[in-house]
């Protein structure tokens, strides 16, 4: 991989330098803020090598992978980020964003207190072992790197917090640095009162909420006094009045309440898993990969950071990750070995690996959600291994995404039996994933017969109405392209015909999609309507079952528009090409198009 073209297409791509707001990278995407999402290109981004996906949501986020750190650095070198461009996007519902906030703050926090936690774990390993003594001062010293890091979590998040309302950081710190002030934890502890009301005693050590409501008070408050402070003083008069109206109500409300805000998120989440126990672990490393593709499973990180902090340890979403993360692997191995092709067996094997360590978006994107049998095996390796890790009750001691190199995050010093669970969960994980997916995932076959055995695959417009773009599709699922690539159409008329010969893969029981396989191996799906499967097959009529041997033309389903509409459901008809990494895709139809008309073009990759 050229990191440097990789590097400048994306740029090229994104809208240019001056359209960059602000880039910053995690473990495997490239996170853009642009001033104008309208000039990113996102059909070209996806056919950078090296990019493995793009999402668009308040951030552009371009999945890299294992080299995200290369070609974020030389992105570096072509651009500096308009940091103080006002940002024009579409409008974000409050929910989207509250959870980018939050997100925002807790996210930047994760290298430190997973270094931290890794550390010290290993340390706990090497002292069971007798290799190095607990009272030996490299031990103590070392060990107390993650004492520290959530000893003063606070502060770091008043750095986050401040970053993401734009205030000054060191007065933020300076705010957040008095409620952990010795003295006033001696104060705290004996008792006093601000205005002649008595402070509530809290240990605001690696508390967060605290810390977050503290930096928003001042936050605004800095921000009306700069409208109303006189230029000449405003550099020691507006942190002057912020600090001093801010810390008092910090001791009096926002810290008890941030206090009491970070007990009732755990014991909220305790309390489902109190009422669902190991069922509830297994539901969660179930659907994990819908999460992860969606981004939902970000609103995870504020609960396990806080949890930490309260009890010392998280039991729920971590070994949920474990499950999930290890059934990436295990699946992505078995691709890479029955695979024939080499391209498909490459990516394979680079994202088992990946998925290894803990990173699972370069499996997610680049395999299992292009593979509807590989993602099946994930699920259900990913429920058993989490109905597992629920049943041992086990506990995480870090906070980092579980994989071969940190799984001594497992280890707990009173407890010798969780991390024995924590390695029997991954080598579960890892084995269920692979035999599932090596038996239930067969490479897509090209037609036996030779002649229809071509590289280049016509398919004509399957429904009579409008082409639209698929980003366009108001279901994320398709607009994301999460299953796919490829094109939907608005049918004016409830028919449904092949776009090309080929064989019927699957009709679903609801009888609202379809599944196909062209003769050069291109597989469709045919996704008549949105949530249309809420109907359970109400106003649909299949003409075709599985294994039947169709050509261009055949009817496959029949559907009645207008009854659909009016249960109100959207008719827009998704039709994707599943095995996107396989082919490339040439989008041709636009517009109003008849099943006559050519839809699009796919060619097997090299």
């Amino acid at each position: 991989m050229d990191y440097k073209k990789s590097a400048a297409d994306i740029l090229t791509y994104i809208g240019g330098e001056k359209n960059v707001v602000n880039l910053e990278h995690c473990s495997t995407r490239l996170r853009f803020t642009v001033a104008d999402q309208t000039l990113v290109d996102e059909a070209n981004l996806k056919k950078v090598p090296g990019v493995i996906g793009v999402i668009l949501n308040v951030q552009v986020q371009i999945v890299i992978g294992n080299a995200v750190i290369e070609v974020y650095n030389e992105l570096m070198k072509l651009c500096k980020p308009q940091e103080q461009q006002s940002i024009k996007t579409e409008k974000q519902s409050f929910g989207n964003t509250l959870l980018s906030f939050i997100v925002g703050i807790f996210q930047p926090l994760v290298p430190a207190i997973a270094g931290a936690g890794v550390l010290k774990s290993i340390l706990i390993l090497l002292s069971t072992l007798g290799i190095v003594s607990a009272s030996d001062g490299f031990y103590v010293i070392l060990s107390s790197i993650s004492d520290a890091t959530f000893y003063f979590l606070p502060l770091m998040v008043a750095v986050t917090t401040a970053t993401k309302m734009n205030t000054n950081k060191l007065v933020a710190l300076a705010a957040v640095g008095v409620l952990l002030l010795p003295n006033n934890v001696a104060l705290l502890a004996e008792g006093f009162k601000i205005f002649g009301i008595t402070v509530k005693n809290v240990a605001y050590n690696s508390q967060v909420f605290p810390a977050i409501l503290t930096v928003l008070c001042l936050g605004v408050l800095e921000k009306g006094l700069n409208k109303i402070s006189p230029k000449a003083i405003r550099v020691f008069f507006v942190p002057m009045v912020a600090l001093a109206i801010t810390i008092p109500l910090a001791f009096l409300v926002l810290g008890p309440l941030g206090y009491t805000l970070g007990e009732y998120l755990t014991s909220a989440i305790l309390f489902l898993y109190d009422k669902l126990g190991f069922l509830g672990i297994a539901l969660l490393s179930g659907i994990l990969p819908f999460m992860i593709a969606t981004g939902m499973h970000k609103a995870m990180v504020p609960y396990a950071v806080s949890t930490y902090g309260n009890l010392g340890y998280e039991m729920m979403y971590l070994p949920a990750s474990l499950a999930h993360n290890i059934s990436e692997s295990g699946a992505c191995f078995a691709v890479a070995i029955k695979a024939k092709d080499q391209q498909k067996k490459s990516v394979a094997a680079s994202a088992g690996i990946s998925a290894l360590m803990g990173i699972t978006e370069p499996a997610l994107y680049g395999v299992t959600l292009l593979n509807k049998k590989v993602l099946i095996s994930v699920i259900i390796s990913g429920f058993i291994t989490g109905g597992f890790c629920g049943f041992v009750l086990l506990k995480s001691f870090v906070i980092a995404g579980p994989g071969l190199a940190n799984i001594t995050m497992f280890i707990d010093p009173k407890n010798g039996m969780n991390f024995i669970y924590g390695v029997i969960g991954f080598v579960m994980a890892f084995i269920l994933s692979f035999v599932i997916t090596f038996f239930l995932w067969k490479e897509e076959a090209n037609s036996e017969t030779p002649e229809n055995n071509d590289e280049i695959n016509t398919i004509q417009a399957p429904l009579k109405g409008n082409v639209i773009a698929l980003e366009s599709v108001n279901d994320e699922m398709f607009s994301k392209k999460a299953l796919g690539d490829g094109i939907a159409m608005i049918p004016e008329i409830g028919e449904l015909y092949a776009p090309c010969e080929g064989t019927i893969k699957m009709v679903f029981d609801t009888k609202h999609a379809i599944g196909m396989e062209t003769t050069n191996g291109t597989e469709l799906l045919f996704h008549v309507g949105l949530n249309t499967v809420e109907l359970n097959g109400k106003y649909y009529e299949a003409c075709v079952k599985a294994g039947d041997h169709v050509k261009q033309g055949d009817l496959l389903l029949k559907f009645d528009v207008e009854k659909i509409k009016s249960e109100g459901y959207d008719v827009t008809t998704p039709i994707i090409v599943t095995n996107t990494a396989a082919y490339d895709i040439f989008v041709k139809g636009k517009g109003q198009m008849d099943p006559s008309g050519i839809m699009m073009m796919t060619e097997r990759k090299k």
